[in-house]
């Protein structure tokens, strides 16, 4: 697989994003459903943001190794929070560390909805490839 990233500023790198990511020859591209603060017997977490974004990073670490792709390959990540305010204020450097653990460059997309699943308040999609 090659991947070039596309920035033509340097602003979003404090942001923890790209501008563009262009792929050649993969192998695979793997789409993950939105994966938010549900544990695994299936209930949906009643936590705040962060710890749900703690769980939510997890179940998504958890379908993407499973599928047998690397985080570091994640070129799209949409971000859905019930406040956007509240993601960037108290979040956003659990966002960020999710970010450097796997030393990621993807484009990303922050989208504030009027409401997720039950008590559920922040989801991770994204779009790997290998």
């Amino acid at each position: 697989m090659e991947k070039r990233i596309i920035n033509p500023w340097t602003w979003q790198e404090k942001l923890s994003y790209v501008q563009a990511v262009e792929v050649k020859q993969t192998e695979g591209t793997l789409y993950v459903a939105g994966q938010a603060a549900v544990h695994a017997d299936g209930t949906s977490s009643n936590a705040d943001m962060r710890t749900q974004l703690g769980l939510a990073i997890q179940n998504l670490e958890t379908v993407i190794s499973e599928a047998g792709y690397e985080c570091r390959n994640i070129v799209r990540l949409t971000v859905y929070s019930t406040s956007s305010d509240e993601f960037i204020k108290n979040c956003f450097d659990i966002f960020r560390d999710f970010v450097a653990k796997h030393g990621m460059k993807q484009v990303v997309t922050l989208l504030q909805v009027v409401a997720l699943n039950e008590t559920l308040n922040v989801e991770l999609e994204a779009t790997v490839v290998k």
